[in-house]
């Protein structure tokens, strides 16, 4: 097989078209929010949010409301209950994530098996990017444009609020609403991002950008940039790879971030061992 034919082949059929699209849409937006959730540390909220927001896709589609609102609410349930949980006990917070997450998720999957949802929601576990519709299509880029746009025009603020909160509300900013807004930006992003990998994996997408990037340089503005390109590579190349391969398209999207992350720690070595002393 000719690269050419790699690329071409599978951008023959509409079906692969949207897909790539969305996907280098959810991966951008993705890519920019991993780099705050890595400096901010706040990975396992990722984690925490992505599996929360099936309590309320399913609770969406026993109500007959759109899933989307549904994973959305949840999501931001998820992140509240865990900040008044923080503010009024004494337990660490990500161990609160590991409980609140983990109740969600578990009693999401209870209504799912056991109540009649009248609606087959496996592609919300598992990702649906080959069979994305128009409709949900262009609301996957109007999400990620709109959530990419916010993040421009907050985009010191957030910086200065995932180095140091403290030199943040000493400059002035509301530390809370800085807070509370990227909570809400990365529970818009979770929401688009699992209809093309899933609530499983769509922890990875907003993970793996960031930390292979964080890799490679200390700087912010580099770091969003690497993160970006590594990101439309890996949905690009898993998204025309799992066409040749016939295999899942959001697992092949991860798997090829988990490649440039393994490679990215084999550069970070290198350089590591070029700078020792002798």
């Amino acid at each position: 097989m000719t690269p050419t034919q790699f690329f071409l082949d599978p951008l023959a059929h509409t079906f692969m078209q949207h897909a790539l699209i969305a996907a280098i849409a959810v991966s951008s937006v993705c890519a920019v929010l991993s780099c705050f959730v890595v400096l901010k540390g706040w990975s396992l909220m990722g984690d925490a949010i992505s599996h929360g927001v099936f309590l309320g896709v399913v609770v969406a589609s026993i109500l007959g409301l759109p899933l989307m609102l549904g994973a959305f609410l949840a999501g931001l349930l998820c992140a509240v209950s865990v900040g008044f949980l923080k503010n009024h006990t004494r337990i660490k917070e990500d161990t609160l994530m590991g409980i609140v997450f983990s109740s969600m998720f578990a009693f999401g999957l209870v209504a799912f098996t056991k109540l009649n949802t009248g609606e087959h929601l496996k592609h919300i576990l598992f990702g649906n990017l080959l069979g994305i519709s128009n409709t949900l299509l262009w609301q996957v880029v109007a999400v990620s444009v709109a959530v990419l746009l916010l993040i421009l025009i907050k985009y010191r603020d957030f910086l200065l609020y995932a180095f140091d909160a403290a030199q943040a509300k000493i400059a002035g900013l509301s530390v809370n609403a800085l807070h509370y807004g990227l909570l809400v930006l990365l529970c818009a992003t979770i929401v688009v991002a699992m209809n093309a990998v899933g609530v499983i994996l769509v922890v990875a997408m907003l993970i793996s950008p960031g930390i292979t990037a964080f890799l490679l340089t200390k700087r912010f503005l580099p770091m969003l940039a690497i993160a970006i390109i590594s990101s439309i590579i890996s949905s690009t190349v898993g998204v025309l790879a799992s066409f040749h391969l016939d295999s899942a398209t959001g697992a092949t999207i991860v798997l090829c971030q988990a490649v440039l992350f393994m490679g990215a720690m084999l550069i970070n070595k290198i350089k590591q061992t070029h700078h020792q002393p002798a």
